[in-house]
C-alpha cells in the first residue's frame, strides 16, 4: 500500500506540476490563432484569381513554346497577373523555359507543392494540438478541485474549476481558429496547384 501510495503521489504531483506549462502553450495558442487571422485576412485580400487572362496566356505560351520562341514565353509568364503563388511559379518557371528544362519545371511544381503543404502545417499541427492542451488543462485542475471538495475548501474547488473551463475555452477556440484557416486555405492552394499544373501543360506544348 506504502509503494502504491507513493506512486500515486508522484503521479499527481507530475501531472500538477505541467499545469502552468499548460497554459502558457494555450495562451501562445491563441496568440497565435489571433495572429493567423490576421494573416489570413491580409492573405484573402491579395487573392487574385482572373480566369480569361490565365486561359489567355496560356495559350501564348503554347504557341511561343511549339514555335521555340522560348523569350516570347517567358514575356507573357510575366505579365500574368494571379494570386501570389501562382504569378511567383510563373516568374520563376520562365527562368527554366527550353527544350531541356522540363525537367527542371516539373521540379520546380513539386517545390511549390510542397510549399503549399508547409503553408499548411501548423494551422494543421494547431487544431489538433490546441484542443489536446486544452483538456490537460480541464484535467489537471480536477485533482486540486476534488480535494478541496473533500476538505469543504469552496474557494479551492472554485478556483481551480474556473481554471480547468478556462483552458478548455481557450484550447478550443484555438482549435476551431485552425481548423477553419486549414479547410479554407486547402480549397485555395487546390486551385492554385492546378492553375500551376495548366501552365505546366501550357509550357510543354501540351495541347
Amino acid at each position: 500500500m506504502a509503494i502504491d501510495s507513493s506512486l500515486f503521489q508522484i503521479m499527481y504531483t507530475v501531472s500538477s506540476s505541467l499545469l502552468y506549462p499548460v497554459i502558457i502553450l494555450l495562451l501562445l495558442a491563441v496568440v497565435s490563432s489571433l495572429a493567423l487571422i490576421g494573416e489570413f485576412i491580409s492573405e484573402y485580400s491579395k487573392r487574385h484569381r482572373n480566369v480569361t487572362q490565365l486561359e489567355n496566356i496560356g495559350k501564348w505560351v503554347q504557341d511561343s513554346v511549339k514555335s521555340s520562341d522560348f523569350d516570347s514565353a517567358a514575356t507573357h509568364l510575366g505579365e500574368l497577373k494571379q494570386n501570389s503563388l501562382v504569378m511567383s511559379f510563373a516568374r520563376d518557371a520562365a527562368a527554366h523555359l527550353g527544350s531541356s528544362a522540363a525537367t527542371s519545371i516539373d521540379w520546380l511544381s513539386e517545390e511549390y507543392e510542397v510549399r503549399m503543404t508547409k503553408n499548411l502545417e501548423y494551422t494543421k499541427i494547431l487544431s489538433t494540438v490546441a484542443p489536446m492542451i486544452g483538456l490537460m488543462g480541464t484535467l489537471i485542475p480536477l485533482g486540486p478541485a476534488l480535494i478541496g471538495l473533500a476538505e469543504g475548501n469552496i474557494l479551492q474547488l472554485a478556483h481551480n474549476l474556473m481554471v480547468a473551463f478556462a483552458t478548455t475555452v481557450l484550447g478550443l477556440f484555438a482549435g476551431i481558429v485552425g481548423y477553419v484557416l486549414t479547410v479554407v486555405r486547402k480549397r485555395w492552394y487546390w486551385q492554385d496547384m492546378a492553375d500551376i499544373n495548366y501552365l505546366l501543360e501550357c509550357m510543354e506544348g501540351e495541347e
